[in-house]
């Protein structure tokens, strides 16, 4: 190989490891360049393991100590995710807010305690579903996620979604709707219909923490319940009413 084939080639190396997110170049030893391993955190996401299909215990030790991204600045705990590994049924929302954070658990605040109502009614159990968020670090002020945020984390949600493999997905409101689907289109546009998601089922429907705002909404979201349950084949238990009380 000439010299300038060997620079042009270290150059492409060098840009892939710069979209790793590598700082420095993990070279141990001479004889190791090749055989060392990538720390979790380094990579901006889960490690193409091809068609193999990883663990949540698998994806939670690759997440590592995540600094993937600036929220990693702020937070006290990241919340991967928590529920049955085998679920049919799961629940994807935006991201912690402040419970959440304190208490590295998804969805146990005031919108949390909505969540785990209507599940509830659904005839389920939060132990017998999935509950997950599109970033797993609590955004600043409770904002929403950013652009960044998101690309670095998504990656792991989707490696829990292959993971669990549920018949039914319901995104939590339009950050985790858009990010999940890749949509511009709002919530108000997609709820109420399934969409597909890989060959899985997608029901689009309002966020908790809209609901304890528009407590009217309660029975619109109960609408979206009832058709994941006949998707389940389930049966409901509970009257529209009854919904978040």
């Amino acid at each position: 190989m000439t010299n300038s084939k060997f620079a042009a080639t270290m150059v492409e190396i060098l840009k892939v490891y710069d979209a790793m997110g590598f700082e420095f170049l993990p070279i141990p030893g001479r004889d190791e360049v090749f055989s060392s391993k990538i720390e979790p955190e380094s990579v901006t996401g889960p490690i193409d393991s091809g068609t193999e299909v990883m663990t949540l215990q698998a994806i939670r030790q690759e997440l590592g100590n995540c600094k993937r991204c600036k929220l990693h600045k702020t937070r006290k705990n990241m919340v991967f995710g928590e529920g049955s590994s085998n679920a049919r049924l799961m629940f994807i929302g935006e991201g912690p807010g402040a419970d959440e954070d304190e208490q590295g658990r998804p969805f146990v605040g005031r919108a949390g305690k909505l969540l785990t109502s209507l599940i509830n009614k659904m005839g389920l159990r939060r132990e017998d579903v999935y509950i997950a968020n599109i970033v797993k670090c609590r955004p600043p002020g409770n904002r929403d996620p950013e652009q960044d945020e998101v690309k670095a984390c998504i990656g792991f949600l989707k490696s829990q979604i292959a993971s669990i493999t549920p018949e039914v997905i319901v995104a939590l409101g339009t950050v985790a709707t858009k990010a999940i689907l890749s949509t511009d289109k709002p919530i108000t546009r997609l709820r109420g219909e399934f969409r597909d998601y890989k060959g899985i089922k997608l029901m689009p429907t309002y966020h908790p923490s809209y609901l304890l705002r528009n407590p009217s909404a309660k029975t619109i979201v109960w609408t979206d319940a009832l058709k994941v349950l006949k998707a389940l084949g389930l049966e409901a238990p509970e009257p529209a009413e009854n919904v978040g009380t």
